[in-house]
């Protein structure tokens, strides 16, 4: 027989210098188990992080290709030195699964996490350091562990960020019906605290399992919260809880104000009265969107959508509102007006009409805008007789232009251009107004022009000033501005009232009104730092025509206005007074020269003692007034020049 070969021999031994530490290691850990791992991973994780690792419970290791699931029990991980909480984890038990593929290429991953009665505590210090950063400064956004899904069936999370102003703590409960394999929202919630400083309270119930990083399986929230005087409601799905991949929800919003919510989105939006709405949020890519929503500000119901795209130097806000009926008192706010458009605590004379409150330009770089809203009917009660609106308002490097802002008129348009420039301050505010085929008996009705008047005005202002609110703009302006109507018709009675014609008056009133010919009514002014002087204030008709001067001051909102009547037909009984307009801008009063009036009539009785018919000489008006100008008139009047549309 030949010997047998050495080769084999070589191969056997070599097998057995191979698998006796295998099978020594398996031994090993079938008899005393994988505790020995404990104090090799609490060294690993004190020399990477600089803090404390503690696994005093049982430990126990399952691998199954390509993961391996670690378990051990009575946990906890130690917060950096500077956070408030000691502990960033405690827990009565941790399963982790480790990404093996990504173990051998040095890359740490974790693709499931279960915590049991697990107390998690996150913060940000004010000097930005993040405690779930496991460098040892927590300041490397790549020191962090990937983690897949996280199941968390009872316990704590609190987060924390002084210089935010913010803290919150949430508990999570499941019901017990999830061990028997109850269906999908089986995790509740309820959550207390500030957020940026506004008292936070809220609850909800999502899915048993938190797909942190799944970007595929939507992940089922229901949430009910406060935020200070936010309130918010929201079902519906959330893909990729940390990065927001997807969002597909119904949202119940509703506050005081829109403003408010500056702080929780960081976008400005306009102070506005209290809000309630309801629609459709989605969120793709760089966009969120809220539409096909319905609700109120104020009184006034409003409807359409909002989107805001992210990514840009700022967000670009866009979006398209419409109103079947409008209170124009809602958005008062929006242009600085306080509730009730005046300062209610001062004595009558003294409220201010004109929008005070300031403009808050320090947010106007949060956001570009470009909003369309639109108004099919305004509520009665408005001081004019508007009754519907259109405006475009855009916001782009924190200059807002309202591009049309329109207006139907007293039967007809007024349609206007603004621009408020909030890089400068105070701003700098251009307003170009026009005023097309507006009514004159129903632009001044508190005038009592007659029912049967007929008259068009048109109009044009262009006004540039300075300052933080309507009423400080409107108090440096400088410009001119320009109303005119020429043609039409006018009760003679109204007239006749005006020049105090009283035989006229008795005698229409016996043989009723009629119409006289309205030649031209025309207000030219120039205004000069606030103050509005009349160049031209004239009201041509065929019996009678008023002329008129005085000025306007927007600083004061006071006015002071003379008009003086003079008749084109000699009137045998007239008292003859200047009108006179004065007082403020709340409380405007008309009234006549008493002196006047009263040394016509006390002549007329002396008079009437000596003659009757000589009682009627100091009440004679013999005219005759000359008709004015009017094309003259109107050609100065204007502001724009005649090639604009």
């Amino acid at each position: 027989m030949n010997p047998p070969s050495r080769l084999p021999r070589v191969l056997l031994w070599a097998g057995v210098v191979l698998l006796t530490p295998i099978l020594l290691a398996t031994l090993y850990i079938a008899v005393f188990g994988w505790n020995w791992l404990r104090s090799p991973l609490e060294r690993l994780a004190i020399d990477k992080t600089g803090r404390v690792l503690a696994l005093q419970g049982d430990l126990t290791v399952n691998i199954a290709w390509p993961t391996v699931r670690l378990h051990a029990a009575q946990v906890t991980f130690a917060n950096p030195a500077w956070a408030r909480e000691k502990n960033m984890l405690t827990a009565a038990g941790v399963a982790v699964s480790v990404d093996l593929p990504a173990l051998l290429q040095r890359e740490l991953v974790f693709p499931e996490v279960t915590l049991e009665k697990a107390s998690v505590f996150l913060e940000q210090s004010a000097d930005s350091r993040k405690s779930w950063l496991l460098d040892l400064h927590q300041q490397d956004e790549e020191a962090r562990i990937p983690i897949g899904r996280m199941a968390l069936a009872q316990g704590t999370l609190g987060y924390d960020d002084a210089r935010q102003k913010t803290s919150i703590r949430a508990e999570l409960s499941t019901p017990p019906q999830v061990a028997t394999g109850s269906s999908a929202k089986d995790l509740r919630f309820s959550v207390v605290g500030h957020y940026k400083g506004l008292a936070i309270k809220a609850q909800g119930s999502g899915g048993p399992v938190l797909a942190l990083r799944d970007t595929t399986q939507p992940y089922p929230v229901t949430l009910d919260a406060s935020v200070g005087n936010t309130g918010v409601h929201l079902t519906g799905s959330i893909t990729g809880l940390l990065t927001f991949t997807a969002v597909d929800m119904r949202m119940t919003l509703r506050g005081d104000s829109l403003e408010q919510l500056y702080p929780l989105l960081g976008i400005a939006f306009p102070a506005t009265h209290s809000y309630v709405t309801q629609g459709h949020l989605l969120h793709a890519g760089n966009t969120w969107r809220y539409e096909q929503f319905t609700g109120r500000v104020g009184t006034s119901d409003i409807a359409g959508f909002v989107q805001v795209a992210t990514g840009g130097k700022r967000p670009a806000l866009s979006a398209d509102l419409r109103s079947e009926l409008l209170d124009l008192a809602d958005l008062g706010p929006v242009i600085g007006a306080r509730p009730g458009h005046t300062v209610a605590a001062a004595p009558l004379a003294q409220q201010r009409v004109l929008p005070d409150l300031p403009f808050n330009t320090g947010r106007w770089d949060s956001v570009d805008a470009d909003v369309l809203l639109r108004a099919k009917k305004l509520r009665p009660g408005n001081a004019l007789p508007i009754d519907k609106l259109e405006s475009h308002l855009r916001l782009s490097d924190s200059v807002l232009t309202l591009d049309p802002l329109s207006f139907g008129l007293a039967g007809g348009q007024l349609s206007a251009k603004i621009t408020l420039d909030g890089r400068r301050q105070p701003i700098q505010a251009h307003a170009q107004v026009r005023a097309r085929k507006v009514l004159l008996a129903q632009l001044l009705p508190a005038f009592d022009l007659g029912k049967s008047s007929i008259g068009q005005i048109n109009g044009e202002f262009d006004l540039t000033g300075s300052g933080n609110s309507v009423g400080r703009m409107l108090a440096s302006a400088s410009g001119k501005l320009g109303l005119v109507a020429a043609g039409g018709q006018i009760s003679r009675l109204v007239m006749e009232k005006a020049g105090l014609h009283l035989w006229e008056i008795l005698a229409l009133n016996l043989t009723g009104d009629r119409l006289v010919k309205l030649r031209c009514a025309v207000a030219d002014f120039d205004v000069k730092r606030g103050v509005m002087q009349a160049q031209a204030l004239v009201f041509d008709t065929q019996v009678t025509t008023l002329t008129g001067t005085g000025r306007i001051d927007l600083a004061q909102e006071t006015l002071d206005i003379t008009l003086n009547p003079k008749t084109k037909n000699t009137s045998p009984v007239a008292l003859r007074s200047p009108i006179y307009i004065r007082g403020s801008f709340a409380q405007p009063a008309i009234s006549i020269d008493k002196g006047r009036v009263a040394a016509r009539a006390i002549g007329a009785v002396v008079l009437g003692t000596l003659n009757p018919l000589l009682a009627l000489i100091p009440l004679i008006d013999a005219g005759p007034g000359k008709d004015s100008d009017c094309a003259q008139l109107v050609r100065d009047a204007r502001v724009w020049p005649r090639t604009r549309n």
